[in-house]
């Protein structure tokens, strides 16, 4: 199955296979057996004791309120003080059963998640691509949850109002058989239309999934996106859009309400027929004198507490429909196969020491739409390669097919001769560092985003990163240096220090191979000529692939290859390219070296 499945379209089809969803989630129950199962026999008695109130009642009013003799006083002492102790006993059991439903409950949620979790990260950049953060947050963390929590609970429901009804149903039927067979047949139909609406349960599950993760991306994106939601005032635009999916979803939920809101009054209609058909025939056994008025006082007693555990059992049952569907998405989401792994034989990529050679490189993002178009290139080790070209015309996805974000359609990439999708991914993402435009810093302190380059590393290691990457310039001005908390995403830095930090953490891991992809972009004048320097000293003795927006920054390189429109259209040094007249390479410097003219205020005829 393929990783680039897009989730808001994926409707799970093993949602009514009980056997099989339960067959798999007893993988995660397993560890935690011994607790589920005590929870669910500790819910037999539990149930069970629902009877005793019921019972209690024929030898109450035909020993006490109708009775005479010594033996009434003893009956009206004991049975009233059996019923609290009763009470009492069965308080205690429903407190232990909650205490070990919620702890296997949450172990068992917790498991699922971790290993969800676990799955999320083998997940490639394609499938990222296709799905939105609401639906991956959805189905990755809702659904475990629902499904996970639900079947435990669901579970010890179902068991305590199986016995519920059990010890109430004996009840009745020590008291009368005949009626007793009338009020069961009597609950039957009316808890029946439960039943009914299993696939409207699924359908609704399902959509909901996907509205909850559009209101999910809406959160995300307001927050991630504040200052542009501001700066274009797209406040009335996220508002309306919010509102839309709120009343989508309100939308879906009264529509499952006016299919099976019917039915609580309907089941009240036929348990009161049931009621009054009772009524009337144990009116004929008592006058008949076939039934005390004590054993049918139970026994009414019994079938109007039976409706409480019948109806909750048809109404978990029907919830219980829901828990299957997050339990199917949740395989489904196990089943998914990224499309980048390794091979079964892949080997290990211990350094790097000739070449790297792009052959006949195609790539689509789309299937009909290329961006990459038979790219043939030799990149030898130790050598500066600069990639420029238009915007839009596959720089940056050339870089992003070297450590295997996505791969290539067709042709190939090898690494000292070896097709790249020959190594293991670990060994070939350790062999390269790799500094966006936008760098991702992690929650936590500088020392831990610089660690991430290399958990291994050594203080003395970290210094020098810190001192290459020019961090002890601002260093100084934190309170408490590396070990400061820069907060989510490094926003307490600036656009600059983001960047060093980025660099520094590139230096820790210290690769053979460095991609730098437009890392000084979005920077000004003065952090782009600080950052600057700070590469310089990352890319000493690496192979490095460098996109850079402002073409002064790379008249170094060994060697510089121009993209237009998927294709490598020139190659070769600064001065080689200037030479070529109406060559790209030399319209991009010019026009750019013109502008940047005109930005210093000099005059160009």
């Amino acid at each position: 199955m393929a990783a680039s499945i897009n989730l808001k379209e994926a409707s799970q089809i093993n949602s009514f296979d009980y056997a099989y969803l339960f067959s798999r989630m007893f993988v995660y129950i397993k560890p935690f057996l011994f607790r589920v199962i005590l929870g669910i026999l500790v819910a037999i008695p539990v149930g069970a004791l629902d009877g005793v109130v019921a019972y209690s009642l024929k030898p109450y009013l035909d020993n006490v309120v109708n009775g005479s003799g010594p033996q009434r006083e003893i009956w009206a002492i004991c049975i009233p003080i059996a019923i609290v102790l009763f009470a009492a006993l069965q308080g205690f059991l429903k407190y232990f059963n909650e205490y070990l439903t919620d702890w296997s409950s949450q172990k068992i949620t917790n498991s699922v998640k971790m290993a969800l979790f676990a799955k999320l990260t083998t997940m490639d950049s394609k499938f990222y691509d296709v799905n939105s953060t609401g639906i991956i947050m959805g189905r990755f963390v809702g659904d475990p949850d629902n499904a996970a929590r639900g079947v435990v609970d669901n579970l010890k429901t179902i068991i305590s109002n199986v016995f519920s009804a059990a010890a109430l149903i004996f009840v009745m039927l020590h008291s009368s058989w005949q009626l007793a067979i009338v009020g069961v047949v009597v609950l039957g139909l009316a808890v029946l239309p439960m039943m009914l609406i299993r696939k409207k349960i699924k359908q609704t599950s399902n959509d909901n999934m996907v509205v909850g993760g559009n209101i999910l991306t809406n959160l995300t994106e307001t927050y991630a996106g504040n200052k542009t939601v501001t700066s274009y005032n797209l406040q009335e635009r996220q508002v309306n859009y919010f509102n839309d999916q709120i009343h989508k979803s309100f939308n879906l939920n009264m529509s499952l309400v006016k299919r099976s809101g019917w039915m609580s009054p309907l089941m009240y209609l036929i348990a009161s027929v049931g009621i009054a058909i009772v009524m009337f025939v144990g009116n004929h056994l008592i006058m008949s004198g076939k039934m005390t008025s004590g054993s049918f006082a139970s026994f009414v007693t019994s079938l109007l507490l039976l409706y409480k555990p019948v109806k909750q059992l048809g109404s978990t049952l029907t919830t219980l429909q829901s828990v299957f569907v997050s339990m199917g998405r949740i395989f489904y989401l196990f089943d998914l196969e990224p499309t980048i792994k390794d091979k079964p034989e892949a080997k290990v990529l211990h350094d790097v020491r000739e070449i790297i050679s792009f052959n006949g490189v195609n790539f689509e993002y789309n299937e009909g739409n290329p961006v990459l178009k038979d790219i043939n290139l030799d990149v030898k080790v130790g050598e500066t390669l600069a990639i420029v070209g238009n915007s839009g015309g596959g720089k940056s996805t050339l870089v992003s097919l070297l450590p295997r974000f996505y791969d290539v359609t067709e042709g190939s990439i090898k690494i000292d001769g070896t097709d790249i999708r020959d190594y293991t991914l670990k060994s070939l993402r350790d062999n390269i560092s790799v500094v966006f435009q936008d760098n991702f810093l992690f929650a936590g302190t500088l020392r831990d985003n610089l660690l991430m380059g290399n958990f291994n590393a050594t203080e003395e290691e970290i210094q020098k990163a810190v001192v290459a990457a020019h961090l002890d310039e601002f260093l100084d001005t934190l309170p408490n240096g590396l070990d400061t908390v820069i907060g989510e995403r490094g926003t307490s830095l600036s656009g600059g220090q983001r960047q060093r930090v980025a660099i520094a953490r590139a230096m820790v891991k210290n690769a053979p191979i460095v991609v730098l992809d437009e890392a000084t972009s979005a920077l000004d004048n003065k952090s782009e000529a600080i950052v600057q320097k700070a590469l310089d000293n990352l890319i000493q003795d690496k192979t490095v692939f460098v996109i850079a927006h402002r073409l002064s920054t790379i008249q170094n390189a060994d060697r510089i290859a121009v993209i237009t429109e998927g294709e490598l259209v020139e190659l070769g040094t600064h001065d080689e390219l200037m030479q070529i007249e109406d060559g790209q390479y030399k319209f991009l410097y010019d026009m750019q070296f013109s502008r940047d003219l005109e930005q210093q205020g000099v005059l160009i005829d």
